[in-house]
């Protein structure tokens, strides 16, 4: 499925205000002092991993382009600021003009990321740059965590799919995000309708037990269920006896029913004597879809037991105990004036306690093996080597503030496939370790202001 082809509407309200005060308060002095013009280059990346990770993810870059697009300051934005006093009349009129006109580039959506990878680098001016950095943080730090939690589920599922389920447990918002991310993470469908309209993910649902406890019988309420939706649907059998709802419900749609879903208990040993149950009346067909509270650990302990899907929920959309990223975005570096042929000089900030930074405008590349399995991660500022060249990872996604780098949800997914299966065999292990891929820094020689 092409999901560009769909011409499904996604409604992106004004992003202008997803961001933080600051950003105002720092355009409002760099306009004052003549510096706002200067020509600069910030860039996303993160420090470290997520204690355990071995790769994260890159999921989010088509909602940033989106809310870069929307970023525009209205009469009823403009006339907030103005009531609230937060900046003077001069920046007021700057923002009424707001649009972005520079370069964004970044690694594709999808791709795979360690620490130091520059993500996403934004170029233009300062005073148009710097008012991107909530928003921009906000739905990679979200989308790439979901996405991350995603992917170890999806391989530790291996061929059998995963439903997203998770809309109930998060914002309403941002349930349809995470199921995008999950999606892109390796998920094949999603319960949440919104998520269904907006970006053309496969949507499933049937019944909860609420369906079940509102009839006189159980017999009753899969008698409803399979007259209304058929026999191939999926009737939920824990809400009493499960031996005993099994074989009602095969009674009811035939040995042709299509699912049987298992909400508690003991997945496993359920799993088990539900598949010899099935399969002793006949129904061979009919397929084991278990919920209840997973995450990459429990769909690994079931890799054994007979479970054709699982469906996903809480763990997912909440990054399976890592809900962000801890991506920043840091400026590398800006022009010693507003003239537009001013050089560019890196910038980083020097400070103790982790939060150090590598200045200079960066490009990335990742280092095969003779096998071709990637070994290393390569960052670096000037050339890039020869040998290099051929495997850079950063693509051009804004050219002169318009979008040129947007692309289907499919070729998202399939790219994240490829890219974690690129990596060592180590990468998809669920046991604690360190990144897959070392980071190596190449520098021009350039101090650093």
């Amino acid at each position: 499925m092409n999901t560009a082809d769909l011409g499904l509407p996604v409604d992106v309200p004004s992003t202008a205000l997803f961001t933080d005060q600051y950003e105002l308060t720092m355009l409002q002095a760099a306009l004052k002092a003549g510096t706002a013009e200067r020509r600069s280059v910030f860039e996303v990346f993160t420090r470290r991993l997520p204690d355990g990770r071995r790769y994260g993810v890159v999921a989010g870059t088509g909602r940033v382009l989106d809310a870069v697009e929307n970023f525009r300051f209205d009469q009823d934005v403009l006339g907030f600021l103005r009531r609230r006093a937060l900046v003077d009349d001069e920046t007021l009129d700057w923002l009424a003009a707001y649009r972005f006109s520079g370069d964004i580039w970044g690694y594709p959506e999808g791709e795979v990321y360690f620490p130091g990878s520059p993500i996403l680098r934004v170029e233009g001016s300062f005073a148009e740059c710097v008012l991107l950095e909530t928003v921009i943080l906000s739905v990679l730090n979200h989308d790439s965590a979901i996405a991350a939690a995603a992917s170890r589920m999806s391989s530790a599922a291996g061929a059998r799919p995963l439903i997203e389920m998770g809309a109930r447990r998060t914002h309403e918002l941002a349930a349809v995000a995470a199921s995008r991310a999950a999606y892109v993470g390796g998920f094949t469908s999603t319960s949440d309708l919104a998520a269904g309209f907006r970006y053309g993910i496969p949507t499933v649902g049937t019944s909860a037990h609420a369906f079940t406890l509102l009839h006189d019988s159980e017999r009753d309420a899969f008698r409803a269920q399979v007259d209304s939706l058929g026999g191939g649907t999926t009737l939920l059998v824990d809400t009493y006896d499960v031996t005993e709802a099994v074989r009602t419900a095969v009674e009811v749609a035939g040995p042709e029913l299509g699912a049987v879903r298992i909400d508690s208990g003991d997945l496993l040993l359920v799993a088990h004597r539900v598949r010899q149950q099935l399969d002793a009346l006949g129904a061979t067909g009919t397929r084991i879809i278990v919920t209840s509270d997973l995450d990459e650990y429990a769909i690994a302990s079931l890799a054994a037991a007979p479970v054709d899907a699982y469906g996903v929920g809480t763990q997912l959309v909440t990054g399976s105990g890592h809900p962000t990223c801890s991506m920043v975005y840091k400026l590398v570096a800006r022009a010693e004036s507003a003239d537009p042929k001013a050089p560019l000089v890196p910038v980083a900030k020097r400070s103790t306690g982790g939060k150090t930074s590598v200045g200079g405008r960066k490009w990335a590349a990742r280092r095969l093996d003779a096998d071709g399995v990637a070994e290393a991660e390569v960052i670096g500022t000037g050339p890039v080597p020869a040998g290099l060249a051929d495997r850079q990872l950063l693509v051009e996604l804004v050219r002169g503030g318009t979008v040129v780098g947007r692309e289907p949800l499919d070729a998202v997914r399939d790219r994240h496939t490829a890219a974690r299966a690129n990596l060592p065999l180590s990468a998809t292990q669920l046991s604690r370790g360190e990144p897959v891929l070392a980071t190596e820094y190449l520098q021009e020689r350039q101090q650093e202001r």
